[in-house]
């Protein structure tokens, strides 16, 4: 369909509003009127049909590229439609999910990999496939960085606690979540640090102390993705120190990871700024310096 000014009245509006434009647009594509790969007509020639200034067609042309349907997009020429999007895979258990995408965070040059969680076991596990790859020589990136927040050990924390009618066993757990939060956390930077020793990697891990349970986890991967989780609690039994500890307790490897990225549209892309943006902030304010010991 060719619009033109004579037929372009919208809500009583002689003109095209930049939305109503990109809607146009969009349908089009949708449509398979514009195909992957085809190059849009050039801005003087949106304006000409849609009987607009270039300025209204440049607005509506960053609406589409900001959904992730234009690619190429630069002074010199007509931008193209972007290949279609992939299908968002299911979301998959932690344990499942993470190694893999940590693996394609590290083919990048400069990796950055910041996390929140309640411990460090699932990050330390999906660790060891990309660590395995850089030692094999597969990849090597020029740099990683890796930031974690975890609870600070002073808090009365949330999850692991005793179920009701066991309060004598509070210390217990929560000596069992530090140590294991200790040594999970240490291994992590011990096993990443290697790595400037052995491929000269400049290699940095950090932690901060959170002042409070996370209810769920996150990974930011290189900026581009982020990886949320629920902590799901359920009741558990579980032995420590010749004791058996009767608990509510977090099913971290067990809980679905929500995959989004930026690439994928305007949606996805806010998630993944957003909670950028959450995670310095937390860094930055009220956490504090975080021993592992």
């Amino acid at each position: 369909m060719v619009v033109t000014q004579e037929n372009a009245a919208v809500n009583g509006s002689s003109r095209l509003s930049p939305q109503e434009i990109a809607d146009i647009l969009r349908e089009r594509i949708r449509a398979g009127e514009l195909k992957a790969g085809d190059r849009l007509p050039t801005q003087a020639e949106l304006a000409e049909e849609f009987g607009v200034e270039r300025g209204t067609v440049r607005q509506a042309l960053r609406a589409l590229q900001e959904d992730g349907l234009l690619s190429n997009v630069s002074k010199g020429s007509p931008p193209r439609i972007a290949e279609p999007a992939p299908v968002r895979e299911e979301p998959q258990p932690t344990m499942v999910g993470l190694a893999p995408l940590l693996t394609e965070a590290f083919s990048s040059a400069q990796v950055r990999i910041d996390v929140v969680c309640l411990t460090a076991e699932s990050l330390m596990m999906a660790l060891s496939e990309p660590v395995r790859r850089i030692h094999e020589g597969r990849t090597l990136p020029e740099s990683v960085d890796v930031r974690v927040l975890l609870p600070g050990r002073d808090i009365n924390l949330a999850f692991p606690v005793p179920v009701e009618g066991r309060d004598g066993d509070g210390g217990l757990l929560h000596e069992r979540w530090l140590a294991q939060r200790n040594a999970q956390g240490q291994v992590l930077r011990h096993n990443l640090l290697s790595l400037r020793a052995t491929h000269g990697i400049d290699v940095r891990v950090s932690f901060r102390a959170l002042p409070f349970t996370p209810p769920v986890k996150l990974y930011l991967l290189n900026g581009e993705k982020a990886l949320f989780s629920y902590y799901r609690i359920a009741r558990r039994e579980e032995e420590w120190e010749d004791r058996t500890l009767d608990m509510y307790n977090a099913l971290g490897s067990q809980s679905l990871l929500f995959s989004f990225a930026r690439q994928t549209g305007r949606r996805d892309r806010a998630f993944v700024e957003e909670s950028q943006k959450w995670f310095d902030a937390l860094w930055e304010t009220i956490t504090t310096d975080l021993t592992l010991s």
